[in-house]
């Protein structure tokens, strides 16, 4: 079973090796592996380095991941950047793949069209990937009709020439690590909204968007849920509770609504925070819930501020674990050894990004250029690059 997980996180985390094992020419080597862990554990990008990990408790990986750095723009070499996506998928791995192969070119496009970064290029990348698997569904709903009951959170980041921009659809956080002048300690600030149906200000907004509905809302099994069927308010796919043409036959009836709805249940439009980084903004932890079910905010940066760069999203990933373990009454290392499938019993699918900021290189304007193009296990470097990356090229 080990070695069918990692042949799977090899296929989703991009090519990392030639058929014969050897890394691939023009591929710095896709990470390394432990266990069900997968991890990079530093790389360089503009105007700042980073560190990623991601460890799989699901039969099939729902996470998916990428960071992106370079041009921002198909015309523009001057609109460089920095893109960090995670895709925390329910229901399947369909709409986070779908997701991790389409987002970042649509919002390429976008700020090619625009010639600059802005909200509304985020916004449109949002709506053009979501239209985009609609497609897939709608095209595919005679053959599988399960994927209209996919679906995936969201949490995009762009830093551009000293602006961070984050945009959320659901229950995954940045939290941005600022040192406090004087006392050498680091504060842990939120930057994006969650969408969950556990927080009442959420349950709000959804009872006032839905005021002829009652049980929009609905407290099932102690857990708050839309209709009794999901957490999450906001997310890509998801389309049976959107489209009431997809809540019907052949859609298997374990997914469909016993009424029909006259608007979409949940929604696919963005939160998005516009922060200018500051001096004294240090890093940012870009994760899925996984995370955040057992470390909170304050604790993550407390750890990332304390501990090397060096490995750190590992060290996160790793600390929640033995978190999970220990509400268990076990062992880190006998959690390890359990296998995908049933180790979701025990802690989620977790994607751990760590984002450093050169603040004194962002404030000049005055940045290392390298391109980057990683998807969890994959870091390419074309031809062109400016700047290699900060790490061993026998990974």
């Amino acid at each position: 079973m080990l070695s069918a997980a990692m042949d799977y996180l090899r296929s989703c985390w991009g090519p990392a090796s030639s058929p014969d094992g050897r890394p691939r020419k023009g591929v710095d080597a896709a990470g390394r592996q432990d266990g069900l862990l997968w991890y990079k554990d530093a790389g360089q990008l503009v105007a700042g380095e980073f560190s990623m990990a991601v460890v799989q408790a699901n039969n099939l990986l729902e996470d998916h991941s990428q960071v992106e750095s370079g041009p921002l723009s198909t015309t523009d070499p001057n609109l460089q950047g920095t893109f960090v996506g995670v895709y925390d998928g329910h229901g399947g791995p369909e709409t986070a793949r779908y997701i991790n192969d389409h987002m970042f070119n649509h919002l390429r496009g976008f700020a090619s069209e625009q010639k600059c970064m802005s909200v509304e290029v985020i916004r449109k990348a949002f709506r053009a990937t979501e239209e985009g698997f609609l497609s897939v569904v709608s095209s595919q709903w005679s053959m599988r009709p399960q994927l209209a009951a996919v679906g995936s959170c969201c949490l995009v980041g762009v830093i551009c020439a000293g602006t961070l921009y984050i945009a959320n659809l659901g229950d995954s956080r940045a939290i941005l690590g600022r040192l406090v002048k004087g006392t050498g300690e680091v504060l842990a600030m939120q930057l994006s909204a969650e969408h969950n149906a556990s927080f009442e200000e959420v349950r709000r907004e959804m009872q006032a968007m839905h005021p002829d509905d009652p049980h929009i809302v609905v407290l099932k099994h102690n857990v708050w849920r839309v209709k009794g069927i999901i957490q999450i308010t906001r997310s890509i796919g998801d389309v049976y509770l959107k489209r009431p043409e997809f809540n019907r036959e052949p859609l298997h009836s374990k997914f469909r609504l016993p009424e029909t709805f006259r608007r979409p249940l949940l929604s696919s439009d963005p939160a998005i925070t516009v922060h200018q980084i500051q001096l004294t903004d240090q890093f940012i932890i870009f994760a899925s819930d996984g995370l955040w079910e057992h470390l909170s905010n304050q604790k993550a940066v407390e750890l990332v501020h304390s501990s090397p760069r060096n490995g750190i999203a590992r060290k996160l990933v790793k600390t929640a674990m033995q978190e999970a373990a220990k509400k268990r009454e076990m062992r880190y290392l006998d959690l390890k050894k359990i296998d995908r499938g049933v180790r979701r019993h025990f802690h989620d699918d977790i994607t751990v990004v760590v984002v450093f900021f050169n603040s004194n290189s962002i404030a000049m304007d005055n940045w290392s250029r390298p391109t980057v193009s990683l998807r969890g296990g994959g870091v390419t470097l074309p031809a062109n690059s400016l700047a290699p990356l900060s790490v061993p090229s026998s990974f």
